[in-house]
């Protein structure tokens, strides 16, 4: 019974002690302690193995997996810095971990104070600004935002912010230039955000066979996917079918 307890207890220790000298979260400790056999397991797999063998994909499989026990995690550690340090690298990190909570009016006011001076027409401030101002429903300042974007790529017109402005166009009934917008991201944007809004668009302007057959084409997409990919395009999916209801 004592070589047991030496054995769970003795790594756990070490653990919390790995954890505080390499400046992780205190809620690891709490982990650990409070269940000091899986709670060690889950930090090695989570916090040393990465380290040991790196990687892309252990990093980013290492990533999901924190999200997942502490979503709050990156949202902490954006605003413990930006308190220490205000700069405008540490606003847009808050900004973006705010938009990320739901926190539209927060995000606002951080993209605002971020884009001044040499950072006013900042592409990547602008369009997080412009999106905030779409989550609080002020289409009509979002569209304001978005038309200090210049008109290529190079300049910030990228597949992100025409999507921004084709929710923006939607929104203030603009529909055929609303349809170009969304159209033209979906064709040129990563991922699955771009195609499942054009098909929600879709589905409320009378075109619900088209919305149909995007639908049918993401559930073809997802039937290769696993883990937080799948997650993902399971949940724009489901926005793209909502429309349809």
């Amino acid at each position: 019974m004592i070589l047991g307890l030496l054995l769970t207890y003795v790594p756990a220790i070490l653990l919390c002690w790995h954890c505080v000298r390499t400046g992780r979260d205190s809620f690891w400790i709490w982990i650990i302690l409070m269940a000091p056999g899986l709670g060690s397991v889950v930090y090695i797999a989570l916090n040393i193995v990465p380290e040991i063998f790196g990687g892309k994909t252990a990093r980013s499989v290492a990533k999901a997996a924190r999200e997942t026990l502490d979503p709050h995690r990156e949202y902490r550690e954006a605003k413990q810095a930006c308190e220490d340090t205000p700069t405008v690298r540490n606003q847009s990190r808050l900004a973006a971990a705010a938009m990320g909570m739901g926190h539209f009016a927060e995000a606002e006011a951080l993209y605002r104070a971020a884009a001044q001076g040499v950072h006013a027409e900042d592409p990547v401030l602008l369009l997080g600004l412009a999106n905030a101002l779409l989550e609080l429903k002020r289409p009509q300042e979002a569209l304001e935002v978005l038309e200090k974007l210049g008109q290529d790529e190079a300049h910030g017109r990228t597949p992100s912010a025409a999507l921004a402005l084709g929710r923006a166009y939607e929104d203030l009934g603009r529909i055929a230039e609303a349809d170009g917008a969304y159209q033209w991201a979906a064709e040129r944007m990563p991922g699955y955000e771009a195609l499942a809004r054009y098909a929600g668009f879709m589905a409320r302007h009378g075109r619900a066979v088209e919305a149909r057959e995007v639908i049918a084409d993401l559930d073809k997409r997802m039937a290769k996917l696993k883990g937080n990919f799948r997650k993902e395009a399971q949940m724009w999916r489901d926005h793209a079918a909502a429309a349809l209801r």
